[in-house]
């Protein structure tokens, strides 16, 4: 799995007019899945984004984690965390999920997450999706399951 984690002031996602997930101070975690991802890799990542310590202490430095600011998280499926253009210009899908096996997984992953964080939200899986998002600091952090573990 591909994630990247950007701490937010608000955030939103946005399908067909509709907001379907927003949140105010946390985490938006896009989220790509890998054709040969597990729920260990889930399990794994969850883990450690509800862990990161990047919210500022009272002392402005990041030491506490979107659960210790009770902080939300928006989680946004993104197949194209996998695009390929090592060749060319046009990415190549190859190694991301084929959306029957990404699907439960991404499920699977929402769960872990409103199991160890409040308050989550979510985007729509396999829909054109708009997230809007006020990144905070900035803060991105990419976490890769195959490089973690």
């Amino acid at each position: 799995m591909r994630i990247v984690v950007q701490r937010v002031t608000r955030a939103s996602v946005t399908v067909n007019g509709e907001i379907v997930g927003e949140i105010g101070n946390g985490l938006v975690v896009l989220l790509g899945i890998a054709r040969d991802d597990t729920e260990k890799d889930a399990s794994y990542l969850i883990e450690k984004i509800a862990a990161l310590r990047i919210f500022d202490d009272e002392a402005g430095v990041m030491n506490v984690s979107v659960r210790d600011v009770g902080g939300a998280v928006l989680i946004v499926s993104q197949f194209t965390l996998y695009g390929d253009v090592r060749r060319g210009l046009r990415p190549s899908w190859i190694d991301a999920a084929a959306p029957e096996v990404a699907e439960p997984l991404y499920y699977f992953f929402v769960g872990q997450a409103r199991r160890l964080v409040e308050r989550v939200a979510t985007g729509s899986f396999r829909a054109m999706m708009q997230v809007e998002l006020v990144n905070d600091g900035p803060v991105t952090i990419l976490l890769d399951s195959r490089k973690l573990f």
